[in-house]
């Protein structure tokens, strides 16, 4: 599978995993929380699937993983979880990409 189709899937999913995970908790905007949340974990495994950056896919993960998390985690003042989810599953899908994507 192409490595931009195959992001683009990886991060449809990770959003989709990431916007449910955030169903129980309450926010004085849910659906712009759980909006914000669907597009900042879809875009780091679409931008993980158009990027060729000169690392191994795990790292090219982790450092967009992070660098795309670092601006949520800013503006909510949670880093633990934004950093450590953004990094996890950046990391998983750089490994994804680079295993199956051409």
């Amino acid at each position: 599978m192409s490595r931009i189709l195959l992001g683009t899937l990886c991060g449809l999913v990770y959003g989709a995993l990431s916007a449910a995970s955030m169903l129980p908790l309450e926010f004085p905007d849910k659906r712009a929380a759980l909006t914000g949340a669907f597009l900042n974990r879809f875009a780091i495994g679409f931008v993980i699937g158009a990027a060729r950056l000169p690392l191994p896919p795990w790292a090219q993960g982790l450092v967009f993983g992070l660098l795309l998390s670092l601006p949520d985690a800013i503006i909510t003042k949670a880093y633990a979880p934004i950093l450590i989810l953004g990094a996890v599953g950046g990391t998983i899908i750089g490994l994804i990409v680079g295993k199956w994507g051409y």
